[in-house]
């Protein structure tokens, strides 16, 4: 077994190349440490299909230079809003108060075009696939290592930032006792389709326990999303006919793009979160990212948005030759009330959505046709204390004009 020698800048070791990681990896190296990616899948091909990033998701990625690069991708969402399986509208999005409230649109792109732009951004060799990494030990600031073990070598770091997802060893290393994740009592669909004939108004759908959502990609295609109540772990021998068993008596174009799914294009997940806070996000010399620190339903959007706010807030902390047992604390101070925050504001819109008697519904929807009554700076107030989020004030630009 060998050992390879620590370099001489400070080395971190990023476990998981999701976007929360590929984001942290980037904004470390912009701070001044040497970057390892470990991803035990075979390429960066994520697991996924669209992506939603919104104002504050969006201001994160400002501070690696990528957001207007996005902005410039991405679909912007523009109109829409929410109907009822019928294809009742039953309150519509306004664009441009939202935009006003929040700084900045929302936008939509491929989750691969998001990865591929992040790891373009990192030095040549940096992210290592087919190469599973474990945590051996969290290492203790100011004195040991950690340590990750890959196949039959044990590589030292200075840091370790565990991106590794919903169900991270990482989290079980450093927090044995925590219950980990629970099942949401939601399975999901997503698909990419092509364009159909006529453009499609993004909006979400909501009926008894279900949902539905289209989204308008930038070169017309579609990307499509659902979800409903099911016992966890349950699946069909073809999703996209099981789609069309719950879904094919909606509103168009619902029925339409499920028809227009490749038969093997549809992923099926269900939804776990973690609705008990973690303590802390750091041990030792190691910190969580993303959905190993804070899984949360995808009903409110902000997933993948939480994940790059904190990768950026996590290097913001943590400039070399500082104290990094001072700025791994400050990351969890910063970070854990803010998303477990989001995740209890996620899993009471899923309750919301999961009601599923006729007079609930029914309640239901003459509830948000109000909301959409009383104007959209009612409607858009959900958002405030998320959507609304800015990053630190000193990004990595300021460091380096100012020394």
């Amino acid at each position: 077994m060998s050992v390879p020698a620590r370099p001489a800048t400070p080395r971190v070791i990023v476990i998981g190349s999701g976007i929360g990681g590929l984001t942290a990896a980037v904004a470390l190296h912009q701070s001044g440490w040497h970057t390892t990616v470990l991803e035990r899948a075979d390429s960066l091909e994520p697991v996924g299909a669209g992506i939603s990033l919104a104002p504050n998701g969006q201001r994160a990625l400002d501070v690696i230079g990528l957001g207007d690069e996005i902005r410039e991708l991405a679909a912007w969402q523009g109109g829409g809003g929410l109907r009822n399986p019928t294809g009742r509208w039953l309150n519509r999005v306004d664009s441009t108060a939202f935009a006003e409230r929040f700084g900045g649109p929302l936008v939509v792109l491929h989750r691969a075009t998001l990865v591929d732009l992040i790891a373009a951004r990192l030095p040549a060799d940096t992210v290592r696939t087919a190469s599973p990494g474990e945590l051996i030990d969290p290492g203790v600031p100011g004195g040991r290592p950690a340590v990750v073990r890959v196949g039959d070598d044990q590589l030292e770091a200075d840091l370790v930032v565990a991106s590794d997802g919903i169900h991270s060893a990482a989290r079980r290393t450093l927090f044995p006792t925590h219950p980990g994740p629970t099942y949401s009592g939601f399975t999901t669909w997503r698909m990419l389709v092509p364009p159909l004939e006529r453009p499609q108004e993004p909006h979400e759908t909501w009926g008894p326990g279900m949902l539905w959502g289209t989204q308008p990609l930038r070169n017309g295609s579609l990307y499509a999303y659902a979800a409903a109540l099911a016992p966890r772990g349950e699946r069909a021998d073809d999703e996209r006919a099981e789609l069309l068993r719950r879904f094919g008596s909606w509103h168009e174009p619902v029925p339409q793009i499920i028809d227009a799914a490749a038969p093997d294009g549809v992923l099926r997940n269900d939804v776990h979160h973690l609705i008990d806070p973690l303590p802390t996000f750091h041990r030792g010399r190691t910190a969580l990212l993303g959905d190993a620190a804070h899984a949360m339903t995808p009903m409110l959007g902000q997933g993948g948005n939480q994940a790059v706010e904190d990768a950026v807030v996590l290097a913001h902390h943590l400039t070399p030759g500082h104290d990094l047992g001072a700025g791994l604390a400050a990351y969890s101070a910063d970070r854990q009330p803010r998303t477990h925050a989001v995740v209890r504001a996620a899993a009471r819109v899923a309750r919301w959505q999961s009601l599923s008697s006729a007079p609930a519904v029914a309640l239901r929807e003459t509830l948000l046709g109000l909301v959409a009554r009383l104007g959209p700076r009612v409607a858009l107030r959900a958002g405030d204390g998320i959507i609304d989020w800015r990053p630190p004030q000193r990004t990595y630009a300021d460091r380096a004009s100012h020394g």
